[in-house]
């Protein structure tokens, strides 16, 4: 369905109609059951939705992970029907998937969920991510282009196609949309188009008491081509569904710059009494309300889930029409196989997150007797390995340098004309450069994951990880392979003091169910790490890098230290007690601070105690394996056990035990050199020595 088989007069029935209403009638009924939901939104967005799905989203739905489809983001979650009767429209959910809607175990959850439910692109409830990864997805949909189809003329590819968006007030409100947007505009994502459900009620009802910018002004201003429908007219509410479709046209005719569609709706419209009200935005309307709904839309009060068969059978030709636009662009795509076989291989790869034959064969090691900062070591990976994973693409919130997230000599992602003199780049460059932009840079990322096969990585610091925590616990909700590069791990950062010194930080990122949080000893475990990052694509990764120099552990035969492969099981035996006898003490550390319980340990065996220093770089890791395994790491019947973070105590106690101490961080940090914090902060090595003798005379009563 390309603009030129779009005629500009829209045919609109009587059957078209009738759907639409019958959308509202299902709305209704459907939050009626739980005695909750949203319906008004869903009711207001009934024409739009029916409109973008029988009449412009490239869809098959029979193929609902076609990968040439065009996608749709429903940022609005909480009209989660909005979605849930298209799909049903389309055959992909049940009418009994509509009546169980929010229940147990149904494929209709209160807010859609990304591998739930078929044809739901992403997961989407907290206001303004939806947007945000719909924006990445539009970057991901160009950068692969790209990778795949370069000199293709517009329109051409077999990997052109749109990004649809439906947004609501509270979706603008959000700031996260504010950068997401920015972003957009700055990079003509012309590809991306979004309708704003402008009905200016939200749960506190008019939002007149907290909404009162001109919105299509700061679009404006950002760069995007911008419309108003208005429906609220001086003679009148009029739904036209002509100039919905008008403005449509206009948008995806618009290549140069993203789209938003302001449509001026009534929310709940045509219900008596509910709409334009606060009531309709969160609950369920009440059975009186709703059959006097059903009489103005002539449709039968006494009834419940009413789906006359006429409109069923000419809802469901969408099935033919996906079918069909399937076929004709599988003949494009084929065409584009035989012409382009390596790019097709490539292709192939990307999309079953296959890696390359040799490819870890780039990836550097580090000197043993060389300081060097996790995050430095971190950046020659990328660069080792840019030449032979196109897939891995990436950047920074405007902290590049210091998060040394750019591999050398690859271009930015970026239009042309942005290109600066510290970054040059192409449209369909490598180097991503969010700006000072967290909230959204960590949105974006969870839409390029969730378009295709490209991993996306993107750095900050790791205090500023508060920022983007939205999206990353939606990246674990959905187990997105996305890559977190957060340095400044720790006080180690030193003289910009407390503010940028994270400390509970380790620990709330560990909270979250399916992250992994990896934080390397050395550079050779940070390219360890990076090796089982790209290795495993089932859940997102943080490295935590460090920002000052760190010893690199000689592993060499005969110095008894373990090889960094190790750190795949998540914690391993660093170096065991001096002759491998028995330890008396277990000491367990993570990043910068495994080099103290390493001195520690030198220590201890001057005193003639024996013991072993465990490098436990990811907790998610160790915990994947076998209670075998992580028994032989930390002996159940060692009592006496050292625990070292330069962070909160928390998640260490499982790991102490009764008997253990844990060598930490319980308050903010301060402004001053590394080494100085560390040592006044009691974070030596001396001190964790002192913690191991107090442990081993705990345990032993």
């Amino acid at each position: 369905m390309s603009a030129n088989d779009r005629s500009n007069r829209l045919e609109w029935t009587d059957l078209d109609q009738r759907a639409v209403d019958t959308v509202r009638v299902l709305a209704m009924d459907a939050v009626e059951t739980p005695a909750m939901g949203h319906p008004g939104t869903a009711m207001s967005l009934a024409p739009a939705a029916y409109l973008l799905y029988q009449r412009l989203l490239r869809y098959d739905p029979a193929d609902p992970d076609w990968m040439g489809r065009d996608r749709f983001v429903l940022s609005c979650g909480h009209s989660s029907l909005t979605l849930y009767v298209q799909l049903f429209f389309a055959g992909l959910l049940d009418l009994d998937d509509l009546k169980h809607l929010r229940q147990w175990g149904s494929r209709t959850p209160g807010h859609p969920e990304h591998g739930h439910t078929a044809g739901v692109e992403t997961t989407t409830g907290p206001l303004g991510q939806g947007l945000a990864n719909a924006v990445g997805m539009a970057m991901a949909a160009r950068r692969e282009r790209g990778l795949l189809d370069p000199d293709a003329a517009p329109g051409t590819s077999p990997f052109d196609h749109r990004i649809f968006v439906f947004a609501s007030d509270g979706d603008i409100e959000e700031g996260i949309t504010h950068e997401a947007s920015a972003i957009a505009g700055h990079q003509k994502l012309g590809n991306l188009i979004a309708l704003y459900d402008a009905n200016q009620i939200s749960i506190e009802d008019d939002t007149d008491i907290a909404l009162s910018e001109d919105v299509a002004k700061r679009y404006e201003a950002y760069g995007w081509h911008v419309q108003t429908v208005e429906w609220r007219r001086a003679d009148g509410y009029v739904e036209d569904v002509q100039a919905l479709w008008d403005a449509y046209q206009e948008a995806i005719a618009e290549t140069a710059r993203p789209s938003l569609i302001i449509v001026k709706t009534i929310i709940a419209w045509p219900a008596p009494n509910a709409q334009n009200t606060g009531k309709a935005h969160g609950s369920a309307l009440g059975p009186t309300e709703v059959a006097a709904t059903k009489r103005v839309l002539g449709f039968d009060p006494d009834r419940s889930f009413q789906v006359d068969e006429e409109v069923l059978a000419h809802v469901r030709q969408l099935r033919e029409r996906g079918a069909k636009v399937h076929e004709e662009w599988q003949e494009t795509f084929q065409a584009w196989r035989d012409d382009h076989p390596d790019q097709a291989l490539l292709l192939d790869r990307m999309r079953s997150r296959r890696l390359p034959e040799g490819w870890t064969d780039r990836i550097p090691s580090f000197e043993p007797g060389k300081d060097v900062a996790t995050r430095k070591a971190s950046g020659e990976v990328l660069t080792a390995l840019a030449p032979v994973l196109p897939e891995l693409w990436g950047g920074s919130a405007d902290l590049a340098g210091s998060n040394n997230t750019t591999p050398a000599g690859e271009p930015s992602f970026i239009p042309p004309e942005y290109s600066t003199k510290e970054f040059t780049g192409d449209w369909y460059g490598r180097v991503l450069h969010f700006g000072v932009r967290e909230h959204a840079m960590g949105a974006v990322l969870n839409g390029i994951a969730l378009h295709g096969g490209t991993r996306p990585y993107g750095g900050t610091f790791l205090v500023f990880s508060d920022y983007m925590r939205p999206a990353v616990r939606l990246a674990a909700l959905m187990k997105l392979p996305v890559i977190y590069v957060w340095t400044h791990d720790s006080i180690g950062l030193g003289e910009d003091g407390p503010t940028h010194q994270p400390v509970e930080h380790l620990a709330a990122l560990r909270g979250i169910p399916g992250l992994e949080v990896i934080r390397p000893a050395d550079g050779n475990e940070t390219a360890a790490a990076w090796q089982h990052v790209m290795a495993h694509s089932d859940a997102p990764k943080a490295l935590a890098l460090t920002r000052q120099n760190v010893p690199t552990f000689d592993r060499s035969g005969g110095t008894g230290f373990a090889p960094a492969s190790e750190v795949a099981r998540g914690g391993y035996v660093l170096v065991d007690a001096p002759g491998n006898q028995v330890a008396d003490v277990v000491l367990i550390a993570t990043g910068s601070e495994v080099q103290l319980a390493v001195a520690a340990r030198e220590q201890l065996e001057a005193e003639g105690v024996a013991a072993r220093v465990v490098s436990m770089p990811c907790v998610e890791w160790f915990d994947a394996q076998d209670q075998a395994y992580r028994d032989t790491v930390i002996p159940p019947g060692v009592k006496a056990r050292v625990c070292v973070e330069a962070g909160i105590a928390q998640p260490w106690y499982r790991f102490a035990g009764d008997s253990g101490r844990i060598v930490s961080l319980e308050h903010f940090g301060a402004s001053a050199d590394y080494k100085t914090l560390f040592t006044e902060f009691g974070l030596t090595g001396e001190t964790v020595a002192q913690a191991a003798r107090e442990s081993i005379a705990a345990a032993r009563g």
